[in-house]
């Protein structure tokens, strides 16, 4: 709504500057989107005027709540002469020059009409000047007129030529379906039998409440015009502008909710200005179908609840003071006050909106702060939340970005990541926003593969992403677990070598490492999983539980996610709540440095190619456990296949690191514990040793 401050200093004698008045109102709930100088002293600003507060998409409006923060009188337009905004004198009763019949009182509760002759005149400066700073386009003196009354009271009007109708009749009815009317704007639309319409005897003339018909427009020829001014259910207008795609000043207006009792004002003031201005004169009495008249809005204010939800005691004479500066009549009560809330605050329809209507204009910024009194001990905090800090903690400690993405995705991509890709475990949406957002997603990673082809897409070459966040299943519900996506080089690229692409055991070391933070020990096991490739796959165990896996994904379903098909994308999906139901207590101790040194023996040895290493860590450990010497630390070093190398088997080598805490270690102890397990590699997976 822009604001000129020379028209709203015709309703409130306002000294204040542009830039404060601004301000002020900014506080009070109307935000500031542009502040522009005009001319000496003038100014316009442009506010963002919410929903529920149609009454302040108007001149008038404004100058309610200005002349409630100031506490100054406001002039409300009036038949006196004397008036600055003045209103003609009208008589209400029936026209012999135009027929009006309201055959639809359930969308258009109240229909008023006038007739006017023309004169041929030209709109004066002022008004188009005043137009020109609201941000409307002078056209023509009727034309202008009424819209110099919707930015002035807030109230939509409109004119017929009058000669154009048939049998010089308004019938408010609603469209038959597929009736054609071509709108001002040269369009021919269709209409449907729930559609408002104005018509004459024959066919429509207007869409009521949104646009009227090129057929009836006022033009230079017009001798005599009919004045429309009339009030149409909300509701019935945004239906109609939505389905027609058209989005006008008054349906703006209506849709949010006009005032029923403005419409016999507006005419009396449209009748006035085209009496001061020479465009012509009224022509008999207003025609004003109103069956069913309605009232001020009745509600109660307590003193008791007004305190209690604003924080502070408001002196009874400063909530008087408010609510009638904005247009309430309040009288006292035992407990409060009782109050009529007039039919142009829509707004106001409980006690609380009067609370907010005081609390407004008494100040927020009076509000002292203070803390709740808390009359039971404060919860602990659930122990998900810092298992999620430290999940993404450690991620991003591997180098990983933490991404969100949507809850809601396709079926078909939910169904190759679901538990075996069973069909019945997809929960699907029961009014999906569309067809990419159907399904609920039984995995993170159908997102994770999206984010990363968007990031390809966009020439990004080193991609790695994970996500925190839930997933559903019909048969297990909703589980938090988090997923990784990986592709590109492993490291960022140096002047000193070239980099590592990203691979297997890249993903593997950031599921460890995870394991590990959460207390739990993960291991891996073989196993297939869809849309992953063989071989380069995993299941991902927890004691002896699976509560995820990892691998690279296979091109197609690379492809299928939208990245280049050539690009090796590694995932990894667990479940945290079931890894961090298997997390063993650390016992945390300060242990001193070791005082006695270690011992490495290097082992290398023959065995299948299709035998885990992990398998062989843990033989050599359980060996480890029946020993004399203490072995401290497994590491593999090298991994051999070629000349010298039986087909299907492949050279390990283990590099075993023995140390006690009380003593050096003789060779002969470290040679005994060597043995034995050699010896376990031997018969149990019948290693060979170089």
């Amino acid at each position: 709504m822009k604001l000129l401050l020379s028209w709203v200093r015709d309703f409130v004698d306002v000294k204040a500057s542009a830039e404060e008045i601004a301000e002020t109102l900014a506080l009070r709930g109307f935000e500031v989107a542009s502040l522009e100088k005009v001319g000496g002293n003038d100014a316009v600003i442009d506010f963002e005027v919410t929903a529920n507060r149609p009454d302040c998409l108007s001149v008038l409006g404004f100058a309610r709540e200005i002349g409630t923060v100031y506490d100054l009188p406001v002039r409300l337009p009036s038949v006196d002469p004397k008036a600055k905004i003045g209103l003609a004198k009208v008589e209400s009763g029936e026209s012999d020059r135009l027929k009006v019949s309201l055959e639809d009182a359930e969308l258009c509760p109240r229909y008023a009409a006038a007739v006017a002759t023309v004169s041929a005149t030209t709109t004066p400066a002022w008004m188009t000047s005043r137009l020109q700073a609201a941000g409307v386009r002078p056209i023509s003196p009727f034309v202008d007129i009424t819209n110099y009354v919707l930015m002035e009271l807030g109230h939509p009007m409109h004119a017929f030529d009058l000669d154009t109708l048939n049998e010089q009749t308004l019938r408010i009815r609603r469209a038959s379906s597929g009736e054609p009317i071509t709108t001002l704007d040269g369009v021919e639309r269709k209409l449907d039998a729930d559609m408002l319409v104005i018509a004459d005897a024959k066919e429509a003339q207007a869409v009521a409440g949104v646009m009227g018909g090129r057929r009836s427009e006022v033009s230079d020829q017009t001798t005599v015009v009919a004045i429309e001014s009339a009030y149409f259910k909300p509701a019935s207008v945004r239906r109609t502008s939505k389905l027609l795609g058209l989005k006008t000043e008054a349906s703006s207006r209506f849709e949010r909710g006009a005032d029923i009792n403005a419409p016999v004002v507006a005419l009396q003031r449209a009748i006035e200005l085209m009496h001061r201005i020479g465009a012509g004169r009224a022509s008999g009495a207003v025609v004003d179908r109103y069956p069913q008249p309605r009232g001020d809005k009745r509600l109660h204010l307590r003193r008791e609840r007004l305190a209690r939800l604003l924080g502070l005691e408001v002196p009874d004479a400063d909530v008087t003071r408010i609510l009638q500066a904005l247009g309430l009549h309040i009288l006292p009560a035992a407990d409060g006050w009782d109050v009529s809330a007039p039919t142009f605050r829509v707004d106001l329809l409980r006690e609380v909106d009067l609370i907010e209507e005081v609390g407004r204009h008494y100040g927020f910024d009076k509000l002292e702060p203070a803390f709740p009194s808390l009359t039971s001990a404060v919860p602990s905090p659930d122990v998900r939340i810092p298992r999620d800090t430290l999940v993404r903690r450690v991620l991003t400690a591997a180098g990983l970005s933490e991404a969100i993405t949507f809850g809601f995705i396709e079926k078909e991509a939910a169904l190759a990541f679901s538990p075996n890709s069973d069909a019945s475990e997809i929960v699907g949406v029961a009014n999906p926003l569309s067809a990419k957002f159907d399904a609920m997603r039984p995995s993170l990673v159908p997102g994770l593969l999206e984010a990363v082809a968007h990031n390809r897409r966009h020439g990004r070459r080193d991609v790695g992403l994970f996500e925190i966040g839930s997933r559903f299943t019909a048969g297990q519900g909703e589980v938090k677990a988090v997923a990784l996506a990986w592709t590109g080089n492993g490291a960022p690229e140096h002047w000193s070598g070239s980099g590592r692409e990203v691979d297997f055991f890249d993903v593997k070391g950031a599921t460890e490492r995870l394991g590990d933070a959460l207390g739990s020990t993960i291991g891996l096991t073989k196993g297939e999983v869809p849309n992953l490739v063989p071989g380069q796959s995993a299941l991902v165990d927890a004691s002896g539980t699976t509560v995820g896996y990892l691998g690279q994904v296979t091109p197609a379903a690379v492809e299928r996610a939208g990245a280049p098909r050539h690009d090796k994308v590694f995932v990894a999906e667990l479940d945290l709540d079931q890894l961090a139901a298997r997390a063993t207590t650390a016992d945390e101790r300060v242990r001193p440095l070791p005082r006695y040194p270690s011992i490495l023996r290097d082992l290398s040895i023959l065995v299948a190619e299709s035998l885990p290493a992990e398998n062989i860590r843990g033989t050599i450990q359980a060996a480890a456990d029946e020993i004399a010497a203490p072995l401290t630390a497994i590491g593999f070093f090298d991994r051999y296949k070629g000349k010298g190398v039986p087909d299907g088997s492949v050279s390990l080598s283990v590099r075993l690191t023995f140390q006690a805490s009380d003593r050096t270690l003789t060779d002969a102890e470290v040679q005994q514990a060597f043995d034995k397990i050699l010896a376990a590699l031997v018969s149990q997976h019948g290693a060979v040793q170089r």
